[in-house]
Order: structure tokens, then C-alpha cells, then sequence
């Protein structure tokens, strides 16, 4: 990475919806790049996004500059995070989403192209594995340099839940879900430890965890969320901002993304060292028997909504 790449940095957004402007605002708060392009057709909703965001950047010692941008100039960043995406209607699947938004994605990767050698995208908009898997074959770009954030978000959910049961700090658990970012995802329970100790040594006695409850909650929780407020920004806002982080410091941070696994066909989430070259590599976890056909499971679904 060249030694002025926090003054010249760029990370473009597209979309600038809820999620696409708090993944924004996690980035001035956190400050990452130099600029922030917003990247939007709607260009009143735009431009006002632009100005109120950039109200933010006066909180102190932030040097990031947010302002408007086009695809062409979104090519040319560092990141480039997707969010643009027809919204998830209640009571609608993620996979009812696919045929509007891989409409969307394939007209702003076309817009876009041809891509700086060395961008790595980001996709965020559902559903992100099949996403991730149309959005590497549309960019051209190295499969390692096209991420999704599939499950790092419902891990992270996971350890926030299981931190409740067990009594310790969130920080103390390691714990996985994995496969695709949906109705086929599952814990790897034969991983969950809290500050190394497998977690059924680890619980104070007398705790007991009901796996499936706790497997369906942290599934469920998107959905919760939606049906209340309509959609969910925070978490995957701090979430995307972290990786963005990740990618440009070249941090490496292990987490769980959706990513191109060549011997399944599909992209989906398992634990990836995340650095500027996007997927470093990949992380590989011994998972049981049962984890695995469970894996196997997830790519097949994952397939099925990509051949249709």
C-alpha cells in the first residue's frame, strides 16, 4: 500500500438509501478514507444525503470529504460498497428479491466498468451471496476482489446473544454463523468457544443453551427488526465499515464473509482474512460431519436461485 493512500483513498457507495448513508456516517465517525462518494440516480435524495452527511464531518478531526459522484468515478476507488437494491417488501424473501436486483447491479457494474486493476467491491444488497456471485462474472474483477458481507453480521448478532446467556462480554465469544446469508445459514456450533474454551466447558453450571432457539433467533432477528422500523442500518452500517477498514489498512481481521468457494460453485460465507487485496485467504475451519452436509446444503440452495 503506498504511503499516501490515507490522503488519496476512496470509497465509493452506491445507493444512498438508509443503509448506503449509514455505512457513510460510520465512516466519517470512524474516519477510513479521504472521500466518500455517494453515488445515486435519484440526485435531489442525493445531494441532500451529500450535504447532511457532510454536516458530520465537522465533529473534530475528521479529514474525510464527502460529496457526489458518478459510476465512471466510482470505478475508480478503492472500494466500491453496494447497497443499491430494490428494498425487501415485508413478508417478502430474500430470494424474491433477485430478479429486480440483479437487474439493478448488473446496469451500475456496466456503468462502472472498465474498474481501477486493483477496486475491490463490497456488495451489501440482498440476497448478497447471489449477489456476489453475479457481481464477480459482471466486474471481471479477481473473485478475491468481490466480497459480500454475508454472515458477519448475523455472527455478530450471534455472539451478542449468546453474551447475554453465558454472562460475559461479547468480545469473549467465538462463535460462527456460516453458509449463506438466509433461510439455509447455521451455526457452527462445534467452533462456539468463549476466550478459547469450547463453550459447553465454558457456561457457569447449570446453564444450559437450547442451540436451535438460539440458531432461529439470531436468523430471525433481521426480520424482527424489519417488521417493526421497516429496515435494518445500524448493525450492517457498522458492519461494511469495519471491512472497508479492513481492506484499506490491510488490517486482516479473520471474519465470516460471503466469498467465491471454488470446490462449491457458489459464494457464501466462511472465515476469510480480509486485506487491501480484498480475500487474502480463506481460513479453513474442520467442521463436523453434520456442519458439513449442512454447508453442502447451503451452496445447493444458493445454486438452485442462481439457475433459475
Amino acid at each position: 500500500m503506498s504511503q499516501n493512500t490515507k490522503h488519496t483513498s476512496q470509497i465509493a457507495i452506491l445507493g444512498a438509501g438508509d443503509v448506503g448513508t449509514t455505512i457513510a456516517y460510520s465512516l466519517i465517525m470512524n474516519p477510513v478514507a479521504g472521500d466518500i462518494l455517494i453515488v445515486d440516480p435519484k440526485e435531489e435524495v442525493r445531494d441532500a444525503q451529500v450535504q447532511d452527511l457532510s454536516d458530520a464531518t465537522f465533529h473534530g478531526n475528521t479529514t474525510t470529504r464527502v460529496r457526489a459522484g458518478t459510476h465512471k468515478e466510482a470505478g475508480q476507488s478503492d472500494i466500491v460498497v453496494i447497497t443499491a437494491g430494490a428494498k425487501q417488501k415485508k413478508g417478502e424473501s430474500r430470494t424474491d428479491l433477485i430478479g429486480r436486483n440483479k437487474a439493478i447491479l448488473e446496469s451500475a457494474i456496466n456503468d462502472m466498468t472498465p474498474f481501477r486493476s486493483d477496486t475491490v467491491l463490497l456488495i451489501v444488497a440482498n440476497p448478497v451471496d447471489v449477489l456476489a456471485y453475479f457481481a464477480q462474472q459482471f466486474s471481471k474483477l479477481p473473485k478475491n476482489q468481490v466480497i459480500g458481507s454475508g454472515t458477519f453480521l448475523d455472527s455478530a448478532r450471534l455472539r451478542g446473544i449468546l453474551a447475554t446467556k453465558a454472562g460475559v462480554a461479547a468480545s469473549s465469544i467465538d462463535a460462527y454463523v456460516l453458509g449463506e446469508h438466509g433461510e439455509s445459514q447455521f451455526v457452527a456450533w462445534s467452533h462456539a468457544s468463549i476466550a478459547g474454551v469450547p463453550l459447553s466447558s465454558a457456561l457457569e453450571t447449570g446453564t444450559r443453551l437450547d442451540q436451535n432457539a438460539i440458531a432461529e433467533e439470531t436468523k430471525g432477528k433481521a426480520t424482527a427488526i424489519m417488521e417493526s422500523k421497516g429496515a435494518t442500518n445500524y448493525g450492517i452500517g457498522g458492519v461494511a465499515a469495519s471491512l472497508c477498514k479492513s481492506i484499506l489498512f490491510d488490517e486482516r481481521i479473520v471474519r465470516p464473509v460471503s466469498f467465491f468457494q471454488e470446490e462449491l460453485g457458489v459464494c457464501l460465507s466462511l472465515p476469510a482474512v480480509i486485506g487491501r487485496k480484498g480475500v487474502v485467504r480463506s481460513v479453513e475451519i474442520p467442521l463436523d460431519g453434520e456442519e458439513k452436509g449442512k454447508l453442502k446444503k447451503s451452496a445447493e440452495a444458493l445454486k438452485e436461485v442462481i439457475n433459475s
